[in-house]
């Protein structure tokens, strides 16, 4: 159990340095392996906000304040409405399930929904006319309202916020930095919202291995830094679509 653990949280934490979402995604599911779902949510919360202030730690300097306070503030605002309606449309009925060499995956309404708007957005990462398409600072709150509220009904905010700020006009640093700075405000807003409870996260988890899993993540940021001055905006553009293409497949499949 600890050595997988481990290993996921320092490649997820490598991995979606660039793109800016994913670690949850990709962690989440591998926790609940071995913990209850409740205690499996806890503990990626908190390394997932353990992980952006470490980010934050190394590139506090290239934080663009203007966008994370512009886009940051209407994102967490417009997060609670949405998040309200997933709770709404979780009480609907499953569209259909199935097994997949023994994984349970059930298709719902949002999922479709989500999947579907990820997939649109990353093809339209890749039409040329649309590469030199840029997020100017006034329709910011507009973007970031838009993050919010789908990021709050698909539970896949960091998905959303990455898909409008890869187009705000950022460097790589900044994009990293920034993206980082709203995700922590964003994580913050969610453990005060949804109430998990820390001293639950450490009954059920030893405080040694929920250390070992935040030092792996925090391992893979630093060195995910270490190429970020080798990236340039346009390819961290590619990397988003590619990682939004794996994101909605799996979550029109049903399987996450």
């Amino acid at each position: 159990m600890t050595p997988l653990l481990i290993v996921t949280s320092f490649l997820a934490s490598l991995l979606t340095l660039f793109s800016g979402f994913g670690l949850g995604t990709i962690l989440m599911p591998v926790a609940a392996l071995f913990f209850p779902v409740s205690t499996a949510v806890a503990l990626t919360a908190f390394v997932h906000l353990l992980n952006n202030f470490f980010k934050l730690s190394l590139l506090w300097r290239h934080v663009h304040w203007p966008v994370v306070l512009r886009f940051g503030l209407p994102a967490m605002a417009l997060a609670v409405p949405g998040a309200w309606l997933l709770a709404r449309f979780s009480l609907m009925p499953d569209l259909y399930s199935y097994d997949l060499a023994g994984l349970a995956a059930e298709v719902t309404p949002v999922k479709l929904l989500a999947g579907f708007l990820l997939i649109v957005f990353a093809t339209m990462e890749w039409l040329p006319f649309l590469n030199r398409f840029k997020v100017s600072l006034r329709w910011l709150p507009l973007g970031g309202a838009l993050s919010g509220f789908f990021g709050g009904l698909t539970g896949h905010q960091g998905a959303f916020r990455s898909l409008f700020l890869v187009r705000a006009g950022l460097n790589q640093n900044q994009f990293v930095a920034s993206n980082a700075a709203i995700a922590s405000l964003v994580d913050m807003a969610r453990l005060i919202v949804y109430g998990l409870n820390i001293h639950l996260l450490f009954a059920d988890v030893d405080a040694t291995l929920l250390g070992m899993a935040a030092a792996a993540s925090f391992a893979g940021v630093w060195l995910g830094t270490t190429f970020l001055k080798k990236m340039t905006i346009t390819l961290i553009q590619k990397i988003v679509a590619v990682m939004l293409y794996l994101l909605g497949f799996l979550l029109m499949a049903g399987l996450i």
